[in-house]
């Protein structure tokens, strides 16, 4: 299984690199299964997210040894005899706070089944100590690492703090011995990695329009990569959930923030991408451009942030409000010392329900200090000691727990020369690798801004140029069809697709529809002003707007609107996973020659 690739004449043929997890905890025998289900050349797994390093960081605060994902070692104890009898290489970034150490456990772990498999890792993304109160800084690296240690010969390959598209463009870097400023190609690769990172996402998983699918139990994704830097995303025969041009896009769409997706090892134009449909299950994606890398990598940090606790009363019947209210005046007292108290009512109560359940809505107390004893079981007991004193029919959804803490992510930008980006090999030799050569001057920009960067690339409009600070404008009307047009008002969704997700303390949603005519529409029609009307919670807040026509999308970028980040949990929907939905659940008057034909009418001849 040993052996790296160098540099062959002639063309290759297309690698096969697969994804086995999306997230830490994500479905455990993924891993046996992309290598049973087909042939890989390579089987990448993506650990970490920016939850994930808070609790990795808190697993090193007990067991400095730890700070990786045990999940991973798990996983190989089956999986790695299997890839060496398959010939797969194992490229993952479970490493996470520790790839030392992983792949030390590793080698452990090959030696005592007696597999002759080699080990490497990447490391130097670790920054710490950072800043006062981190508990984790670390740099996200590129691919390079990946690929030097690929041409050693490494059989598995761990990393710590790498984009997660690195996985990919890293391994196809070394499958087809593409130099640094091979951008085009290795931008091709980064996007295909994009779509593979977040695993069943590209197969179904997560899909707007599921109702149309089998998605029960969706295939982990898979791309061939050509030697241009073209590629065709697919699944392993026989394995559910499916894979369109929808779906793949809906991933491209994925917690990207505007046109130019910039990585450490290339910036790759979302807005040159093309899509085309080759049958049951494959996608091809051409077209890519890229451009030098920014002279800046990204730092993720994360530090405890403070202390939280939270109940959640439940309200029956008549009356909600003013149940609610009686709760809120019941407490005041109490939670006047406390750093911030948030109080929030979910009407998810029915009139004349025919169950207690759906009779119901849930008043929502969350409570966070910089002090645990402020928000611990005495300030959740005092809301317990209101069981006989309080509105009829009081309880609440789980008994008084303590104070928890939770964690606060933040970003930063380093000169990608000042971080020690070091491959170490199977051989145990340290290899630094250097900044990448042909930066672009200035970071987040292309060369000329408002135009093409080069011949024949689509121009990006002032109006929407990422740099430009938004504006938070005032509150238009809904969105209306042009007078004359029939129309009919019916949720957004059953035009157009949508998925959502988070960014430390930003948001963002990217739309889609699948018709040039409905792109024509909805480029018109959703606005940042439209999009601040239907969803009244950004409101007030920074948004942005960017428009990718090839793949007849719209990209906002909602900032500010989860706080301090996932593990603060400052939201409801603290990742804003759903916030795609709740757009697509919002009723807009649609022209009706753009509707689906079998789209059922009330009564009255309008949709419902």
């Amino acid at each position: 299984m040993s052996g790296g690739r160098g540099a062959d004449a002639g063309p290759r043929r297309p690698l096969r690199i697969g994804n086995a997890s999306g997230f830490y905890g994500d479905r455990f025998s993924a891993f046996e299964e992309m290598l049973t289900g087909g042939p890989l050349d390579v089987l990448t797994g993506d650990y970490l997210a920016e939850l994930t390093m808070l609790i990795l960081g808190r697993d090193r605060l007990k067991t400095p040894d730890l700070g990786y994902a045990k999940t991973f070692l798990r996983q190989l104890e089956e999986g790695l005899g299997l890839a060496r009898e398959r010939g797969v290489r194992i490229v993952a970034n479970a490493g996470g706070l520790n790839p030392a150490g992983l792949a030390d456990a590793i080698r452990l772990l090959a030696a005592k089944a007696g597999l002759p498999v080699s080990v490497a890792h990447v490391e130097g993304d670790d920054l710490m100590p950072f800043a006062e109160g981190a508990l984790t800084a670390n740099a996200y690296l590129g691919g390079a690492g990946i690929t030097a240690c690929l041409r050693a010969g490494a059989d598995v390959v761990v990393t710590g703090r790498v984009t997660d598209a690195a996985l990919v463009s890293g391994s196809a870097a070394w499958w087809f011995d593409w130099a640094p400023d091979d951008h085009d190609r290795l931008a091709g690769a980064v996007v295909a990695g994009h779509v593979l990172e977040c695993g069943t996402q590209a197969t179904g998983g997560n899909y707007a329009f599921f109702t149309a699918h089998d998605v029960r139990r969706p295939g982990f994704p898979l791309a061939e990569i050509a030697q241009d830097g073209s590629s065709v995303i697919t699944k392993h025969p026989g394995t559910g959930g499916v894979v369109s041009a929808g779906t793949v896009t809906a991933q491209l769409l994925y917690e990207t923030q505007g046109p130019c997706y910039l990585g450490p090892d290339v910036t790759a134009r979302l807005d040159t991408v093309r899509l085309s449909d080759l049958g049951a299950d494959r996608v091809a994606i051409t077209g890519v451009v890229g451009e030098p890398p920014p002279p800046t990598l990204k730092v993720g940090v994360t530090r405890i942030g403070g202390w939280r606790n939270e109940v959640v009363f439940v309200l029956t019947g008549l009356d909600i409000e003013a149940k609610a209210a009686l709760v809120q005046a019941q407490l005041a007292d109490a939670l006047s010392q406390v750093a911030t108290a948030d109080w929030t009512l979910a009407r998810t109560d029915h009139e004349d329900a025919g169950t207690e359940e759906t009779a119901s809505a849930l008043l929502r107390l969350v409570v966070r200090d910089p002090s645990p004893d402020r928000v611990g079981r005495t300030l959740t007991s005092e809301a317990i000691e209101l069981a006989l004193a309080s509105y009829p029919g009081f309880h609440v959804t789980s008994p008084p727990g303590p104070a928890q803490p939770y964690g606060v992510f933040t970003s930063a930008a380093v000169p990608a020369l000042s971080v020690p980006h070091v491959a170490v090999l199977p051989d145990g030799t340290r290899l630094a690798i250097s900044a990448l050569p042909g930066m672009s001057a200035r970071p987040g920009r292309s060369d000329r801004p408002g135009t093409s960067a080069r011949p024949g690339m689509p121009a990006r409009p002032a109006s929407e140029d990422p740099s430009a600070t938004p504006v938070a404008p005032p509150r238009p009307a809904p969105p209306q069809a042009p007078a004359g047009q029939p129309t009919r008002r019916v949720p957004l969704g059953t035009l157009i697709g949508a998925r959502s997700g988070d960014k430390g303390g930003d948001a963002n949603i990217g739309v889609w529809v699948e018709r040039d005519d409905a792109w024509d529409w909805l480029h018109t029609t959703l606005t940042v002003e439209t999009l601040q009307t239907l969803l009244p919670e950004t409101a007030g807040l920074p948004v942005t707007r960017h428009a990718l026509p090839n793949l007849r999308a719209l990209n906002f970028t909602i900032a500010g609107i989860l706080g301090a980040g996932v593990a603060s949990a400052h939201r409801f929907d603290p990742q804003a996973k759903a916030l795609g939905e709740w757009l697509r659940a919002r009723h807009v008057d649609v022209p009706a020659h753009l509707l689906p034909t079998h789209l059922p009418l009330t009564p009255e001849g309008t949709a419902p």
